[in-house]
């Protein structure tokens, strides 16, 4: 049987916005995320009408980030994914010197992990941005923002060269077209032609932090991260294979440019007919033609369908799809659909013939305490078991798969709904919707299974 390989990756995700908490504290500027106190289904509020939120506190990450640390050792990772808040380190985004105090937090949470020999794997701007670079710029609308980044980049790679050697861009890019407040600092009601262009000057800041990490750090990787939401053909009707086709070439899109280096010419045709103008400076494509990523890294948590019939689509939490009839549905509706994870790797891999790394994946559903204080969560053993045989087939494929980071290893504010009610953890945190509880932390029945599962490089999981 092939097994994962004995360099693999394994840990978990977390994000800046979602656990840390500590929102106005040392310093740190209110971000895009500090606005949406409903999770990014909700509109935004201004500075002056922004209420508290579960995130203002979230999972006080900030303050007990070391006894977290010690219980990812506990369960053996080797890897956690994280994110900085650009906010913490550049309070308004604009400003020519960094925040120290903002700095420094991130210089302890590294050195606490390489106490515990867990190598970082940091995620440059995880769905959030400074909030003052919204008001005073428009967001990603306005190419200056591609300086700030350049800033931003340079500073933390300056500042981390010796302790991170992995690192990420921006978090699934392609959010954009269906959250761009959150994506790119745009009104909910913006244009297409708004959108693209924001995420124009996106990509170009991606190819310029590639560039500034490869020379900052020559021996460290970089990589970009999709949403990774295969569409199905509904039918085997023509139609529904070309509707599938272009749906996935919506994120797809992100990919190519990030890899290939340049715009693809379905892309292009949907801009001229669609009557989207790019504004490019010279130089733009130069930049992206020369900074390719070195892996490419995805989220999976579930396919969808495509159908050249209008009707058959269905209202989706962020996204909508067609219903697939032949799988199950989580508790917040997502299709559960392992064998897409083994489909989806095959079919990057064919694309890209770059590294692929999982960097999410998991299950959110509301977890009960039994009679004796303890969770028994196996429907949540169900299907990460289920996801990692379909990784472990891929490898068996030959696929080059460099690891695998599930989403919400310790509980967190979900960022679509801003609920702590939908637990992904293997850890479970005591704090509720209300905003009540103690923040202790405790083992669910996965921490344990995962434990094996890494003890084991994965011989322990089971074909169902």
């Amino acid at each position: 049987m092939i097994q994962f390989p004995n360099d693999f990756l394994w840990g978990g995700a977390i994000a800046a916005n979602q656990v840390e908490g500590s929102y106005d504290r040392d310093g740190k500027g209110l971000s895009t995320s500090d606005m949406l106190p409903s999770g990014i289904l909700s509109p935004h509020q201004t500075r002056e009408e922004r209420t508290p939120g579960i995130k203002d506190l979230a999972i006080d990450f900030y303050h007990r980030y070391p006894e977290d640390i010690v219980l990812f050792k506990e369960m053996g990772f080797n890897c956690l994914r994280l994110s900085l808040a650009w906010s913490r380190i550049f309070p308004n985004g604009d400003e020519l010197e960094p925040n120290e105090a903002g700095l420094a937090f991130y210089d302890n949470i590294f050195d606490e992990l390489a106490k515990h020999d867990i190598q970082p794997f940091v995620t440059l701007s995880h769905y959030e941005m400074p909030y003052a670079l919204v008001e005073n710029y428009g967001g990603w609308g306005d190419r200056k923002l591609i300086e700030f980044f350049e800033r931003y980049v340079t500073t933390v790679c300056e500042r981390y060269k010796d302790k991170v050697k992995m690192w990420l861009t921006f978090n699934e890019i392609n959010m954009s077209l269906h959250a761009p407040f959150t994506g790119v600092g745009l009104q909910e009601d913006a244009t297409e032609q708004e959108i693209y262009q924001a995420i124009h000057h996106q990509l170009v800041a991606n190819a310029k932090a590639v560039k500034i990490c490869q020379r900052i750090i020559p021996d460290g990787k970089i990589g970009n991260m999709l949403l990774g939401a295969l569409n199905y053909p509904f039918t085997c009707n023509p139609d529904d294979v070309i509707a599938a086709m272009q749906e996935n070439n919506k994120w797809l899109f992100f990919g190519d440019v990030q890899t290939r280096g340049k715009y693809p010419g379905y892309m292009l045709r949907y801009f001229r007919e669609n009557g989207i103008n790019i504004k490019m400076e010279k130089g733009d494509l130069e930049s992206i033609a020369s900074a390719s990523v070195d892996f490419v890294s995805f989220s999976y948590y579930a396919s969808g369908c495509a159908s050249a019939d209008p009707k058959q689509k269905e209202v989706g939490n962020i996204v909508d799809s067609v219903p697939n009839p032949y799988l199950e549905k989580s508790q917040w509706g997502w299709l559960i659909d392992p064998k897409g994870l083994r489909i989806l790797l095959n079919f990057l891999y064919d694309r890209y013939q770059k590294p692929l790394f999982i960097v999410e994946n998991g299950l959110g559903a509301r977890d009960e305490l039994d009679e004796n204080g303890e969770i028994q969560d196996d429907y949540r053993i169900a299907y990460l078991n289920d996801h990692l045989v379909q990784a472990r087939e891929a490898l068996a494929d030959g696929v080059e798969l460099m690891g695998f980071t599930s989403w919400g290893p310790i509980d967190l504010v979900a960022n679509s709904t801003a609920e702590l009610s939908k637990r992904y953890g293997f850890i479970y945190v005591d704090r509720h919707d209300d905003g009540t509880g103690s923040l202790a932390r405790k083992r669910k029945k996965s921490f344990h299974w995962y434990q094996e599962v890494i003890r084991t490089q994965g011989r322990s999981l089971q074909m169902r």
